[in-house]
C-alpha cells in the first residue's frame, strides 16, 4: 500500500474551520473513564490491552449517545461508496463521444454531397451532372468503407478529400482536441499541476519526465551502494532521499509547478506519480476489449510525438517495480449507463482507487497509531464528517490512555500499568454493586468504642474492662483542672484517659476460581474473572488488613497474585481439580489470622487430582479416588477451621449432590447462581459475612 495516503496529506489533516455559534453546534469528546469502561470486559477476559484496542477499532463504541464508527462500519461504506460509482457509470463514454462526433462529421459531409449532388441535376447541365454523380458516389464511397475502428477512420478521414468545409474544420478540430486530451491523458498520469497544454508546456513535460527518468536511475544505483542488512523500507527510502537531496531539490526548483502538493522528498513525489499511473492503468484494465482497444489505436494514430510516450512508458516501469503493490493491474466492473468522458473517467479511477487505497489502511490497521497516518481531509471527502472524526478520535486511543497513565509501551507492545488493572477492578466493583443500595456496599462503621488492636488517636474516660493505655498528657491535665494546680499533682480514677482502639474484624479468603475449558464454553468465564477482580478492589480499597489469595484451578492448581489477574485465561486442558485448589488455598491461609474461608467459583464436578508423586490424575466421569481425594481436602480445611462456601453455575446433578456434601462435611454454604447474578452473591456475602463478625465481636 502506498504511503503517500499517509503521509502526503498529513500535514493538512488538522485544520480547523470555524463558524459563529447559533446553539446547534454540539462538542463531542469523551474521557479516559468512558474509553476504559468500553474496554473493561476485553480486559476482564484476557487482559490483553492491544486485542481490546483491537476490538474497540473493529467495532466502534457509544458514549452518552453518541456514536464513535468502528473500521468495520467505514469500511462498509467505502464498499457502498464504490458500488454506487460502479453501478452508475460506464466507461464506454470516453471513446463514445469521440465516434458521436466523427458521425456527426461523417453526416455533415453526407449532407453536403447530397447537396451538391442535387445543385448539378437542377443546372440542367449533364456532362457536369454526370461528373458530379461520379465524384460523389466516389466520396460516398469512401465514407461507406470507413473501418469500424475510431483510429482507422481517423486516419482515413485525414487523406480524405471533403466535400463540406464546415465538416472539414469541425474534423480537424476533434482531431486536434483529440491529440491535446491523449497528451494531456499521458502528463496527468504524473502530475495534476499542469492544464490545457501549450507546445512549450508540452516540451517542459518531456523535459521533466526526461530529467526524473535519470533521477530514477540515480536512485537506483545509491540503492545498490547502501547495506544490504537495511531491510526496513522506511529507513531505507529516508537514506536514499538525503543521498539525493540536492538532486530532488534542483528538480523540484525546474519543475515543481507540475506538482502542487509539494512534495517534500523524492519518495513521496514517486508515491504521488506511482499512484496516479495505476489509476490510469485501471482505467485501461477496466474497459472492455473493444474499448481499450479503441483508445489504444487513438494513441497510436494521433501521437506522433514518439519521445512523449517513451518516456512515459519507460517511467511507468521504472514506478511499477519500485511499488508493486500500488494497484497496477486493479481493475473495476462498471455497469452503469451514465458515460464518462476522459476527464470524468480519469477523476473516478482517481477516487476509486483512493477508497481502496484507504480501505487496504483500515483493514492493516491493528492499533490506533496506524490510524494518525491517515489524510484526514481526504476521508472527509470520501466517507463525510461523522466517519473523518471517529477516524481522528480513534487515532488517539492509545494516547489518551497512556497520557493518563493507564498503558505504557513496553519494547513496542502496550502494557497495563498498576494503575489500570487498579481501574478494572474498580470498574468491576462498581458494576456488580450498581444494583445495590450505597449503604450496603459493607462498610466499617460501629456504634460503639471499645478496645481492640489499633489505635485510633482519640481518648475516652477510663472504665472498668478498658485496657489500660493510659494518656498520661489528658490523666495529669484532668487531674490539675480537678484540683485546680499545685504540686504535687494527686491523681484519682476519675482522672484517668485511656487510647480508644478501632474494634476490628481481620478476614483471610482464598478464591478458588475454576479455569477448565468449560468455563469460557459456557460463556462463565467472564462473570467468574470479573468477580475476582471485584473482590480484589472490594478488599484492597475498603478492608486493607484483609488477606485475599487466588487460585486458578484447571488441570491442576496454581496461586495467582492479584497484578496477574488481568491476564489469567483458561486453560486448553480438561480437568478440574478441586482437590489440588484447596491444598493450595489451606496452604495459603495456614500463613495468615483471622477467621479464614474459602469462595470457590466453579461450574464443573471434579474430574482430576494430584496423585502421590505429584502428577495429574483425569477421569470422567469422576473417578472414586478423585471424589475421596477431594473430600479429605474438605475435610482438613474444616479441622483447620476454614469455612468454604461454594458458588456453582450451570450445575448438574452430581455437582450439586456433591456440593451439598462438601457443605454438610465443612458448614459452609452453596449457592446455585448464574452468570448474571454471580457478582451480586458472591460480594455481597463477603460484606454479610464481615458484618456478622463485627457484629459477633461486639457483643
Amino acid at each position: 500500500m502506498l504511503r503517500r495516503w499517509r503521509r502526503g496529506r498529513r500535514r493538512s489533516a488538522h485544520r480547523v474551520a470555524y463558524s459563529r455559534w447559533d446553539g446547534t453546534q454540539t462538542g463531542f469528546d469523551f474521557s479516559t473513564a468512558d474509553l476504559f469502561s468500553q474496554m473493561n470486559d476485553d480486559l476482564l477476559y484476557h487482559g490483553d490491552v492491544n486485542a481490546a484496542l483491537r476490538r474497540l477499532l473493529q467495532q466502534g463504541f457509544d458514549v452518552d449517545g453518541q456514536r464513535v464508527q468502528g473500521l468495520r462500519e467505514m469500511m462498509e461504506q467505502l464498499r457502498q461508496r464504490r458500488q454506487e460509482r460502479l453501478e452508475q457509470h460506464d466507461l464506454g463514454g470516453v471513446y463514445d463521444d469521440i465516434a458521436q462526433e466523427l458521425r456527426d462529421v461523417i453526416d455533415m459531409e453526407r449532407d453536403a454531397l447530397d447537396g451538391l449532388a442535387a445543385e448539378a441535376a437542377e443546372s440542367g447541365d449533364e456532362r457536369r451532372a454526370a461528373i458530379t454523380e461520379e465524384t460523389v458516389d466516389q466520396r460516398r464511397f469512401q465514407l461507406d468503407m470507413l473501418p469500424p475502428d475510431l483510429a482507422g477512420q481517423i486516419k482515413e478521414l485525414e487523406n480524405y478529400q471533403f466535400t463540406s468545409s464546415e465538416a472539414q474544420q469541425r474534423f480537424d478540430e476533434l482531431v486536434e482536441q483529440l491529440r491535446q486530451q491523449l497528451m494531456q491523458n499521458y502528463v496527468n498520469q504524473m502530475t495534476d499541476g499542469m492544464n490545457n497544454l501549450s507546445p512549450e508546456d508540452l516540451a517542459r513535460a518531456k523535459d521533466m519526465m526526461a530529467e526524473l527518468n535519470s533521477l530514477l536511475e540515480k536512485r537506483q544505483m545509491a540503492d545498490e551502494q547502501l547495506p544490504s542488512d537495511i531491510d526496513d523500507p522506511a529507513e531505507r527510502n529516508r537514506m536514499l532521499d538525503e543521498r539525493l537531496q540536492s538532486d530532488f531539490a534542483s528538480f523540484m526548483e525546474r519543475f515543481g509547478d507540475f506538482f502542487p502538493e509539494n512534495p517534500r522528498t523524492l519518495s513521496e513525489l514517486l508515491e504521488v506519480m506511482a499512484r496516479r499511473m495505476a489509476a490510469m492503468s485501471a482505467m485501461m484494465a477496466s474497459m472492455t476489449p473493444e474499448q481499450r482497444a479503441q483508445l489504444q489505436g487513438l494513441a497510436e494514430q494521433l501521437l506522433q510525438d514518439m519521445d512523449l510516450r517513451w518516456q512515459v512508458d519507460q517511467l511507468s516501469q521504472n514506478l511499477q517495480a519500485m511499488f508493486p503493490d500500488a494497484g497496477w493491474d486493479r481493475s473495476y466492473d462498471f455497469s452503469g449507463a451514465d458515460p464518462l468522458d476522459f476527464a470524468s473517467a480519469a477523476q473516478m479511477m482517481q477516487e476509486l482507487g483512493d477508497l481502496d487505497q484507504l480501505d487496504n489502511l483500515l483493514r492493516g490497521a491493528n492499533n490506533p497509531g496506524a490510524l494518525a497516518e491517515v489524510d484526514i481531509d481526504r476521508a472527509r471527502e470520501l466517507l463525510g464528517d461523522e466517519a473523518a472524526q471517529s477516524l481522528e478520535q480513534m487515532a488517539d486511543l492509545a494516547k489518551l490512555l497512556e497520557e493518563a497513565g493507564l498503558i505504557e509501551n513496553r519494547e513496542g507492545r502496550l502494557e497495563l500499568t498498576p494503575r489500570a488493572i487498579r481501574r478494572i477492578g474498580q470498574n468491576a466493583l462498581s458494576d456488580l454493586f450498581k444494583k445495590l443500595q450505597q449503604d450496603r456496599v459493607g462498610q466499617h462503621a460501629m456504634e460503639m468504642f471499645g478496645g481492640g488492636h489499633e489505635r485510633e488517636y482519640h481518648t475516652k474516660p477510663y472504665e472498668f474492662g478498658d485496657p489500660f493505655n493510659l494518656d498520661i498528657e489528658r490523666t495529669i491535665r484532668n487531674a490539675i483542672q480537678r484540683t485546680g494546680g499545685g504540686t504535687p499533682v494527686e491523681l484519682s480514677p476519675e482522672d484517668f484517659e485511656v487510647e480508644r482502639t478501632e474494634n476490628i474484624v481481620r478476614s483471610s479468603t482464598v478464591l478458588m476460581l475454576d479455569l477448565s475449558l468449560s468455563m469460557p464454553m459456557r460463556d462463565n468465564f467472564l462473570p467468574a474473572k470479573k468477580v475476582a477482580m471485584a473482590l480484589h478492589s472490594l478488599i484492597s480499597s475498603q478492608y486493607p488488613r484483609d488477606f485475599l489469595g487466588i487460585v486458578g484451578f484447571s488441570e491442576v492448581a496454581r496461586e495467582v497474585k492479584p497484578e496477574q489477574l488481568p491476564e489469567v485465561s483458561w486453560d486448553f486442558v480438561y480437568g478440574t481439580n478441586m482437590q489440588h485448589g484447596f491444598m493450595l488455598a489451606r496452604q495459603m491461609l495456614a500463613r495468615h489470622s483471622g477467621t479464614k474461608q474459602i469462595i470457590m467459583v466453579t461450574d464443573g464436578e471434579p474430574t482430576a487430582h494430584v496423585d502421590e508423586d505429584g502428577r495429574p490424575f483425569f477421569s470422567y466421569p469422576p473417578a472414586r479416588a478423585t471424589v475421596d481425594k477431594t473430600l479429605e481436602q474438605v475435610m482438613r480445611a474444616t479441622r483447620e477451621g476454614i469455612r468454604i462456601n461454594t458458588f456453582m453455575l450451570d450445575a448438574t446433578s452430581y455437582l450439586t449432590n456433591f456440593i451439598e456434601q462438601i457443605s454438610k462435611m465443612n458448614g459452609g454454604r452453596a449457592f446455585f447462581t448464574t452468570p448474571e447474578t454471580l457478582g451480586d452473591y458472591v460480594l455481597v456475602d463477603f460484606v454479610e459475612h464481615k458484618r456478622k463478625l463485627l457484629g459477633a465481636r461486639r457483643r
